[in-house]
């Protein structure tokens, strides 16, 4: 039986500031999980993009002293580079400043506005620029929001359009009695707990356009414009073409697996405002969401006053991409908070990367070359790749570096560089084994690695160890 057609999604960073660690560990693991896919046969539609609206992008433009629009579209141009710098397969790239985009964000408000589900009214809250989100006060930490305890709350009292998120309260528990919708399956938790004890608030999904008129304009309504998280969550399906529904929209919203992949901070917008909207508009709901941890440096929350956020384009350029998708792909927890420092970045880069796959494929194709082994036939290879569908990528890794290690056990312990002085056609039989195990551990690294892949598939049809080191030596800064 062929598998559904598999939609995958990242979430779309504000273009407020250059991308961030932690953007780039979202968007790695949705790419392994689409070549590995790919490479089981599956169609794949794997879509990321930048999120222009509201009022943090209004005031940075501001005090940039720029036209809003340049503003986005310079922070925008930056995160499409990303697709060189991270080695990214995305098949769309959607700007919520898209006209497609804003057609269907308006469109989405006509259904749910049809529905019942859109009313206006006045109303008092408090209210987070740095989350674009009202705060209730068991939100709180001393008075301020525990994600942005450096901003001060704004307190608003204005008429705004708001969504009937209460009508909700039985569909999404329906929804979150699957424990494959949220992953880990603990968020579900966190859901229904938010549900019992405080229930699910209609949310306000305007602004006065006199006040922030950066968004997309309310239909009939020209005195407000929409909020910024009713606005950026319909990009999933307007990537799509929806509404029109035809073409990718019917293959891989509504016939194929809808998948979407998100940080710990964003599982209210993602497994419960962004479904209510769905159901209200009477679209097929997400399949599963997968939520990433944080990246900690040093022990420490990122923030640009600590001076500690990494920037994965200068890690990049200093390292190469393939070692950067490593380590975030082994060596940072799939769902949990993990740890960045340079040291240990850098430890494992020359333990695991240049001491270890890299000195391998030079030993194997160096003996290779010389003894005249060359691989032959190519071995059927059973590549797990359900494990990286799975999103299992820390064991995955943990699986391809321990055929490293036995290879160069292998090596230690049969010493083909010693049997050949005195039995050069069993150093050559040993040497073959190592180029079919090499061969089967490049095919693995292919969803992972794809550009170290390449170089050490392309080396064993040469049989010739590749010009240049795979990952060269590098001295801590």
């Amino acid at each position: 039986m062929t598998e559904k057609p598999l939609y995958l999604t990242t979430t779309l960073p504000y273009v407020n500031a250059k991308p961030h660690i932690g953007y780039a560990l979202e968007v790695v693991q949705a790419d392994a999980v689409a070549r590995a896919a790919r490479l089981a046969g599956r169609n794949v539609f794997f879509n990321i993009g930048t999120d222009e609206h509201g009022q943090k992008i209004w005031e940075k433009a501001g005090e940039a002293g720029k036209d809003v629009q340049d503003y986005v579209d310079g922070y925008a141009a930056e995160f499409k580079t990303l697709r060189e710098t991270l080695d990214l397969s995305f098949d769309a790239f959607i700007r919520t400043t898209d006209e497609n985009h804003i057609i269907a964000a308006q469109e989405m408000w006509r259904r749910c506005m049809a529905k019942g589900d859109i009313y206006k009214a006045e109303y008092e809250t408090k209210y987070c620029v740095g989350c674009e989100l009202e705060k209730t006060d068991s939100e709180l930490d001393n008075g301020k929001c525990p994600l942005h305890p450096g901003k001060d709350l704004e307190i608003r009292k204005e008429e705004n359009y708001f969504f009937k998120f209460s009508n909700y309260e039985e569909a999404l528990q329906k929804l979150w009695s699957n424990q494959e919708f949220l992953l880990p399956d603990y968020r579900l938790n966190e859901m229904r707990s938010l549900v019992k004890h405080k229930g699910l608030q209609d949310f306000s999904i305007s602004r006065p356009a006199e006040k922030m008129p950066w968004g997309v304009p309310v239909p009939d309504d020209a005195d407000h414009v929409m909020y910024v998280w009713f606005d950026a969550l319909v990009n999933y399906i307007s990537t799509l073409g929806w509404p029109e529904e035809s073409g990718d929209y019917q293959k891989f919203w509504k016939e194929g697996e809808r998948r979407q992949f998100a940080g710990k901070d964003q599982v209210r917008q993602q497994a419960a405002m962004w479904q209510a909207m769905l159901l209200s508009a009477g679209l097929p709901t997400t399949d599963n969401i997968f939520i990433h941890g944080f990246i900690n440096s040093g022990g420490q929350k990122m923030s640009k006053s600590l001076g500690n956020v990494i920037d994965p384009v200068e890690v990049v350029a200093q390292y190469g991409t393939d070692a950067l998708r490593y380590f975030l792909l082994r060596h940072i927890h799939p769902t949990e908070d993990s740890d960045w420092t340079a040291e240990r970045f850098h430890e494992s880069y020359m333990a695991h990367l240049v001491n270890g796959i890299g000195n391998l494929t030079n030993r194997v194709l160096k003996m290779a070359e010389s003894y005249g082994a060359e691989l032959g036939d190519k071995p059927e290879s059973t590549v797990p790749y359900q494990q990286i569908v799975n999103c299992d990528f820390n064991t995955y890794l943990d699986t391809v570096w321990a055929m490293i290690s036995h290879m160069d056990e292998f090596i230690t312990d049969e010493a083909p560089f010693k049997k050949v002085k005195t039995d050069p056609d069993a150093a050559a039989d040993d040497v073959r084994y190592l180029l079919e195990k090499l061969f089967v551990v490049a095919k693995h690294l292919e969803p992972v690695l794809p550009e170290t892949a390449e170089k050490i598939l392309h080396a064993i049809d040469l049989n010739h160890k590749p010009e240049q080191p795979l990952f060269p030596r590098v001295e801590l800064e």
